[in-house]
């Protein structure tokens, strides 16, 4: 039997970095995440220093993280982290109508940003 993932911290990715969400999250195939599974929340204003974001789900980079199976290790795992720092977790399916999401995986892939911020053009 293989052993589940283990949550690791993501990283920050800072202005000089630039990062792009529409890059970065593209989906060439063409994916609908409706369906899926997500982990609602409490709104809570992001970390970032002068972010104006709210969320109201887990979020990477401001996209809504989602998992194929509700009962995923890594899904289950960040939502008793919201619960331990009092954020009324709730796994709920995915909506489109939720705002833009990113796969949990492919977040993963892509280093673990939490946070992008693009340079005033």
């Amino acid at each position: 039997m293989t052993e589940p993932l283990q949550p690791r911290p993501g990283s920050v990715v800072f202005e000089e970095q630039e990062l792009a969400e529409e890059e970065l999250w593209s989906d060439d195939s063409g994916e609908d995440h409706a369906g899926w599974f997500c982990v609602a929340t409490d709104r809570f204003p992001c970390p970032a220093a002068g972010c104006t974001f709210v969320a109201e789900f887990m979020t990477a980079v401001h996209l809504i993280l989602v998992w194929e199976q509700r009962d995923d290790p890594n899904l289950l795992w960040h939502a008793q982290r919201a619960k331990e720092v009092g954020r009324n977790p709730r796994i709920v399916s995915y909506q489109p109508s939720f705002g833009p999401s990113a796969s949990y995986y492919a977040w993963e892939a892509a280093g673990r940003p939490v946070h992008g911020v693009r340079r005033p053009a």
